[in-house]
């Protein structure tokens, strides 16, 4: 938990899961967690109390692959995969309220919803976006000609990006009526082998951080391809990136070396600004 003075203070310990952690989502008022397992149920948590509010299953033993909540934070979107692909929406109680599934459902690896509740982004294969207007409006398919393994959305929903393993990162608008040519790309982290997920952030959604396989952390400003901020400080591989949405000169980073650093900057994040970490072990 971070602190009104940026501190950041331990809370609880989330236990449930008997295999590992593939997925997680925070509720837009920041009040509940949803956790994915391997091969597992889906669960969410009251973050304040750590008290396990519901327990999400696919009827059909489906896995939950990833979920992303409506604005309202009064029920979430799940898609599951093997051995078949189905999309389906629940409320706060793990009841299933809609569902759609049979061949012409992709298989989704990575889920969100715009901040309007009206549009559906998802990875599904190795190289396809995938945008759908909900609940079963006009749909659309991006093609990428390298592998994704992430995507995130601009808090305005207007934009979001993609990290591929060509060592680039696409900004796209979030529009299905027209064209899907990529707006900006971004250049200069080290991605090839692994899951590196990315993000907006600061100011006005004014920059995107990213992970990296050289155990740093890029930062650069919209319409800028070449980092203006290269962070160090971990040892290992930087799986994934988040911005404080409260705090825009906050920034954490997860890594393989089990770790998450809390970065603290200047409002504005000037590249002159001198940058310090709090460490979470």
């Amino acid at each position: 938990m971070v602190e009104d003075d940026d501190m950041v203070v331990y809370k609880h310990c989330l236990m449930g899961h008997e295999k590992p952690i593939s997925f997680l989502s925070w509720s837009p008022d920041d009040t509940m967690l949803i956790t994915c397992g391997n091969s597992e149920t889906s669960k969410l948590w009251d973050v304040k109390t750590s008290t396990l509010l519901a327990t999400f299953s696919d009827p059909k033993r489906r896995i939950i692959s990833s979920c992303a909540w409506f604005p309202s934070s009064d029920k979430v979107l799940c898609a599951s995969s093997e051995p078949d692909h189905r999309i389906f929406t629940c409320d706060l109680a793990g009841n299933v309220l809609d569902a759609w599934e049979g061949e012409r459902i992709p298989k989704i690896s990575d889920l969100a919803i715009s901040p309007d509740g009206r549009l559906v982004i998802g990875i599904c294969s190795e190289k396809t976006i995938w945008l759908c207007e909900f609940p079963q409006g006009k749909e659309k398919v991006i093609r990428e000609e390298r592998s994704i393994t992430s995507l995130s959305l601009s808090r305005d929903g207007q934009f979001f990006i993609v990290n591929l393993n060509s060592e680039e990162i696409h900004l796209r608008k979030l529009d299905v009526d027209n064209g899907d040519g990529v707006d900006d790309v971004f250049k200069g982290h080290r991605q090839g082998k692994y899951v590196i997920r990315s993000c907006f952030g600061g100011s006005g959604c004014s920059f995107v951080a990213s992970g990296s396989e050289d155990s740093k952390r890029y930062i650069w400003r919209r319409k800028c391809k070449s980092p203006i901020k290269v962070l160090m400080g971990h040892s290992l591989i930087v799986n994934s990136v988040t911005w404080n949405p409260a705090r825009p000169h906050m920034l954490a980073s997860a890594s393989d070396d089990h770790t998450v650093r809390i970065w603290m900057a200047g409002a504005t994040l000037q590249p002159s600004k001198k940058l310090g970490e709090r460490l979470i072990s």
